[in-house]
């Protein structure tokens, strides 16, 4: 479990990142798929990342810092976001600027809601990580509100849809019930090759 997790800074401009003193774990998904929820309860805070009911509410690139061993990044959310295309454009500008900088990314974690068919704005997210080269997994969040079965239907529409590698890895996950975790943070240990 981690045992010091600050928050470093919100970023909205490129020239105000942080330094890359550390290894970099980005986490990017649609507006409405769990991105604050799943950074609460993966790093076992509550109120960490702020949660709200209005998708887009993360409107920069927030900076966390892990044992002093790791950054942990909340991306801007895409798709259903109510705001206007000026920030929405600003947002575009901000995240690929990011992930085509010059630091130490050792892991992008893609989150979807396990109910959403894949569309159009996700296929197009799987193609531009694609072409970075980016190493990344996918989290396949809420499967508390389906079945069993349900759940391994929906994980194959992801994988047949977004023409996701055999060899990647996908977890699923629960942010709301806390399920899927220590396999994700043994992962993590892996990519990072740091005890934690």
């Amino acid at each position: 479990m981690f045992k010091r997790v600050e928050f470093l800074k919100s970023v909205y401009n490129l020239e105000d990142l942080p330094l890359p003193e550390y290894p970099e774990i980005a986490i990017l998904g649609r507006s409405n798929a769990g991105k604050s929820s799943f950074i609460n309860a993966f790093l076992n805070q509550k109120k960490l990342a702020k949660v709200s009911s209005t998708p887009g509410f993360t409107q920069s690139l927030n900076f966390f810092l892990v044992d002093r061993k790791f950054y942990l990044v909340d991306l801007p959310g895409y798709g259903f976001a109510k705001v206007p295309k000026e920030v929405y454009k600003n947002w575009q500008i901000l995240i690929e600027g990011y992930l085509k900088s010059p630091r130490d990314f050792r892991l992008l974690f893609l989150i979807f809601d396990i109910r959403r068919e894949p569309d159009d704005l996700d296929q197009t997210l799987l193609k531009f990580i694609s072409y970075l080269n980016m190493p990344y997994a996918l989290l396949l969040n809420k499967i508390d509100m389906l079945s069993k079965r349900e759940v391994e239907i929906h994980k194959e529409k992801f994988i047949k849809s977004l023409k996701i590698p055999k060899n990647r890895e996908i977890f699923l996950i629960s942010c709301k019930e806390k399920i899927g975790f220590e396999p994700i943070r043994a992962f993590l240990k892996k990519v990072l090759k740091l005890s934690i």
